[in-house]
């Protein structure tokens, strides 16, 4: 049973990748009216930016802990957010990137908020995917993309489609599930090495990269072959881009449903 004891309401907005220029401007309008504004941000310099659009801006980082569940640290900012929407105030959440994209605390507040009955919503930002393309100059609809988040690929064992790119976000967690550290090992690092080698040769080219989070910075690009993962220098906000081992190929019974045959492509 919804019940609505206010007029709150929530905005979950994302900040973009690069400081101050990947802000949409429907957001960056939500977050000068709202009445608080709650963030998860990367550094410093991002939270002094947007505490310079909106004065009540307070960074929900301090619920993080030594030890502490992450599952348990994004429940406790989940439930900060809400209380504040049910005190009345128009409340906007600014987190990195792209609001929904590996950022369940949106997702959480929105969820409960909703089941409540307070009007909650989420404007799309621009996230580390759209930065990737642009940097490397992919466009995922020549041989198609997929994307997992490293430790759940790892642990799934989810089969490759070797033709089109891969995406393994989160590289820098690869094999971690206790929740509790933020930084793989290299052991668990050589493991990702011989789970990947099932489709791709040691040989195979790797790209490790990183988008900048200011305009005056360069995006790190750094190619590498699979073997030698281990021993590359990996952070949190690393990613793992493995292009293509082989091209696109023609299936004749594909082709058969809709009568065309393999010479009707040259």
């Amino acid at each position: 049973m919804n019940i609505k004891k206010a007029n709150g309401s929530l905005t979950c907005i994302g900040t973009g990748i690069t400081l101050a220029g990947q802000i949409t401007t429907l957001s960056k309008n939500y977050l000068e009216q709202a009445e608080r504004v709650f963030g998860i941000l990367p550094d410093k310099l991002s939270e002094d930016w947007v505490k310079s659009i909106n004065p009540s801006y307070k960074s929900l980082q301090y619920l993080y802990a030594e030890g502490k569940s992450r599952r348990q640290t994004y429940q406790d900012m989940t439930e900060v957010v809400c209380q504040s929407v049910r005190e009345g105030n128009k409340v906007v959440l600014a987190l990195y990137g792209h609001p929904g994209i590996f950022a369940c605390v949106g997702h959480f507040a929105i969820e409960r908020l909703k089941t409540e009955g307070y009007p909650a919503q989420m404007l799309p930002g621009v996230s580390a995917d759209a930065c990737l393309y642009a940097d490397l100059g992919i466009d995922p609809g020549t041989t198609g993309c997929q994307a997992y988040e490293a430790t759940q690929f790892l642990f799934s064992g989810v089969p490759l489609n070797t033709s089109a790119y891969t995406i393994l976000w989160q590289i820098g967690l690869a094999g971690e599930h206790t929740l509790k550290t933020l930084k793989t090992t290299q052991e668990n690092l050589k493991a990702t090495v011989r789970i990947l080698n099932k489709w791709y040769p040691l040989q195979h080219e790797m790209i490790l990269y990183e988008a900048p989070f200011i305009p005056v910075q360069k995006p790190r690009i750094d190619t590498f072959m699979l073997k030698e993962l281990p021993q590359i220098d990996i952070s949190t906000i690393s990613t793992l881009v493995i292009p293509p081992l082989t091209g696109l190929k023609l299936d004749k019974g594909a082709l058969d449903e809709f009568g065309l045959d393999i010479s009707d492509f040259g």
